[in-house]
């Protein structure tokens, strides 16, 4: 049977037959005019085209990348399981109806895993295509072969099939002019490992002559390996009344270049009406502010300090903290960049400091204090204490200690309790502005820690109801949901494989091989033993391994998350902005590969703590009411209508020109407007007019049916798209 998921959405819109020549006044995402908005229904009156996409699914993954998207964005969909034997067929009824007297197409989009799934002579595809054309409804092919039945010729013909690992795709100017105006020009393809191909598609050129009233606008193209010319891998084939997305390379939802494009395929879809709205999100949080990190120790192998490494830190090896010329550093740094960085602090820092410097004032704090509105403050708690349960350290790992009974025994609420307070009283005192509803406590202790510690502390909610704290900082490596702590929700953070016992690249670097390197080359054995690390071939060379090798991987991790419509901060500490600043390496990567991605129209987005715990708590609310089937969206000519349960706020994606109430519709981003909005008190009804379009109104019901192709070959699905490749150590599961 069908089934309801959470995912991106838009409107249907009318397609009309074009030559490439005539892209840019086809690929606007203008909307039908709405000069059929009848007050009623009737033969001429606009149709109601529901705010939902129909997603056939055939299990590949091009078809569950295009879900990922939607579900990510928040957007209705409906899915019909191929691999189901009692699935629900698609035919008339399952499209369509009438609703007041008014026709009702009752999705705005159809995603299909290639031109033709149903086979040869299917009754459900030639449906499929008369309602398309009936309404105007898009398709998008997931992945399909490059042949003349979607306007391209065959690859054998002077194109290109084949492995695309490491070939750069292009925008083209009707691409930019269209549903890709967010991307700068280029699309890499990954290559993430040599050994392993990765990516399958075919380049190739339209067809010089395409049938009567048919055409092919290319958006995006790539070089022919060994050729001369360029050829479509994602084009917009205009025949027989339909206009259809033609994609002709197989992607997984974690491939950069299926993230890069993701958004203008769901954009073309809808038509830029849907529900549910992206973003590129990046965050940093910077922990341990004011206090110090204790240093790796090369010879040693470990960290002097740790439970399991003997002795303490040295001259030779003291531990790692800012300065205050590091602090003013960050803060030139963060304007350069336009970056805000999140400090979360331990007060106790500066007052260890002062006891060991005579009672002098800490530079420190001096010049972040004198810079503090160039950062944004969060309470980590004053002494970074563990406070879960009591640990008992006399064992390697560490082991929850056990009261006679057996019973855990915890931190108690007044440590607890302390621990917050005293260091808001320290800030307070210091002159240090914060908001006190936001917390991340030292190694997010007080959560479930496994394996030793397998829930919460019971003592940790209640001491946050009593201190006011909304917002719980968390690790999505261990819970990569948001969830309640008491009356605080977690806010997940991506932990940045920069170490916190490193200040120097050959600290990083020396530390990096002994955790991912075989015992033979001088690893310490975790490479043999943990079931989700991928061990380095050879050992990098600890003068040059962290710029060539390190910086570059955990790059491409965090900006996998940027690209993924992921509001989740990440988070180093205040030892890797100290010595050799390594941190930056890493952050100004992820900036500078950005903006080389993306255009101006399109700005990493940058939240504080509190602003990721609400979105997050948003989308929850969303997806749930999305999930009841509470949410009700519809466009009739350039009227959208939504319904959503009281106290929970409707997102959605519209063209710019589009009013709510008389004033300008959400904000702008890529090219379109969005925002989470929210019913009038007492009310649970949304209503926008878009702006008048150029397209034309759909096909009426009644014309000669639409051409339905033979099926296609299927794709080859390398192992690299089936089962994706890791891009690295510590990145085995890509997020």
């Amino acid at each position: 049977m069908g089934t309801g998921r959470t995912a991106r959405t838009g409107s249907g819109r009318g397609a009309r037959p074009v030559a490439a020549g005539a892209a840019a006044v086809l690929l606007g995402m203008a909307l039908p005019a709405g000069t059929a908005h009848a007050a009623d229904g009737g033969a001429d009156a606009a149709p109601r085209i529901d705010l939902k996409v129909l997603v056939v699914d055939d299990g590949g993954p091009s078809v569950e990348a295009i879900r990922s998207t939607l579900d990510a964005a928040g957007t209705p969909y409906t899915t019909v399981d191929l691999t189901d034997p009692a699935r629900q067929k698609v035919d008339d009824a399952f499209l369509a109806d009438t609703v007041d007297g008014r026709a009702r197409a009752k999705y705005q989009g159809v995603v299909l895993p290639n031109d033709n799934p149903f086979g040869g002579g299917s009754a459900e595809m030639a449906a499929l295509a008369d309602y398309e054309k009936r309404f105007g409804i898009r398709q998008a092919d997931a992945c399909t072969y490059a042949r003349p039945a979607v306007g391209l010729n065959v690859p054998a013909d002077s194109g290109y099939a084949g492995t695309l690992d490491g070939k750069t795709a292009q925008v083209t100017p009707a691409g930019v002019a269209g549903p890709f105006g967010y991307l700068r020009k280029n699309v890499p393809f990954e290559d993430n490992d040599p050994n392993v191909s990765e990516s399958y598609g075919y380049i190739s050129a339209p067809l010089a002559q395409q049938p009567d009233g048919a055409g092919y606008t290319t958006l995006l193209d790539a070089a022919v390996p060994g050729g001369t010319g360029r050829g479509s891998l994602i084009g917009q084939y205009d025949h027989d009344g339909r206009s259809e997305l033609v994609v002709t390379f197989v992607a997984n939802q974690y491939q950069s270049q299926y993230r890069l494009v993701s958004r203008g395929i769901v954009e073309w879809l809808t038509q830029g009406v849907h529900l549910g709205a992206s973003r590129n999100y990046f965050g940093v949080h910077v922990d341990d502010v004011f206090a110090s990190d204790d240093r790796w120790d090369t010879k040693l192998k470990c960290t002097p300090g740790d439970v399991d490494c003997p002795g303490n830190p040295s001259p030779e090896h003291p531990p790692l903290r800012m300065t205050a010329a590091d602090a003013q550093y960050a803060k030139q740094w963060s304007q350069s960049h336009r970056l805000p960085l999140d400090f979360a602090f331990n007060g106790v820092g500066s007052e260890e400091y002062r006891s060991e410097h005579g009672g002098l004032p800490d530079p420190l704090l001096q010049q972040l204090t004198a810079d503090q509105k160039s950062f944004r403050w969060i309470n980590h708690t004053y002494t970074h204490a563990f406070l879960g349960c009591e640990q008992d350290t006399t064992v390697v790992p560490w082991k929850c200690a056990t009261d006679a009974a057996g019973r855990t025994r915890w931190v108690g609420a007044a440590k607890i309790g302390d621990e917050i307070n005293t260091n808001r009283a320290w800030a307070a005192r210091e002159g240090l502005a914060i908001d006190n509803d936001e917390l991340i406590t030292g190694e997010h202790s007080g959560l479930k820690m496994l394996p030793q510690q397998t829930q919460d502390n019971p003592e940790l909610g209640p001491v946050l109801a009593r201190s006011g704290v909304a917002w719980l900082g968390s690790d999505t490596s261990r819970e990569p949901r948001q969830r309640p702590v008491g009356p605080a929700l977690t806010v997940p953070r991506y932990p940045m494989n920069v170490f916190y016992n490193a200040g120097t690249a050959q600290e990083e670097t020396d530390e990096y091989n002994w955790l991912y390197t075989k015992k033979s080359d001088g690893g310490g054995g975790t490479c043999e033993n943990s079931k989700v690390t991928t061990c380095l071939p050879k050992p990098l060379d600890v003068r040059t391994g962290f710029g060539t090798y390190i910086a570059p991987l955990e790059t491409r991790i965090a900006l996998s998350h940027v690209l993924a419509n992921d509001p989740r901060p990440h988070f180093m500490h205040q030892s890797n902005l100290s010595e050799e600043r390594i941190g930056y390496k890493v952050l100004e990567n992820v900036l500078s590969d950005y903006a080389g991605l993306f255009a101006d129209n399109t700005p990493i987005v940058n939240l504080r703590m509190r602003d990721i715990g609400t979105e997050l708590s948003k989308r929850a609310a969303w997806n749930t009411a999305l999930a009841a089937g509470k949410v009700t969206a519809y466009r009739i000519g350039n009227a959208v209508t939504v319904t959503a349960p009281a106290g929970v706020q409707a997102l959605a994606t519209l063209p710019d020109g589009t009013l709510q109430g008389g004033t300008a519709f959400g904000t702008a981003y890529a090219g379109s407007r969005s925002a989470w909005v929210a019913p009038a008190a007492g009310r649970n009804r949304l209503d926008f007019t878009l702006p008048t379009g150029t397209t034309p109104a759909p096909h009426k019901a009644g014309g000669a049916a639409a051409t339905v192709p033979a099926p296609a070959a299927a794709l080859p699905v390398p192992r690299g798209v089936s089962h994706p490749v890791p891009y690295g150590p510590a990145a085995t599961a890509r997020r």
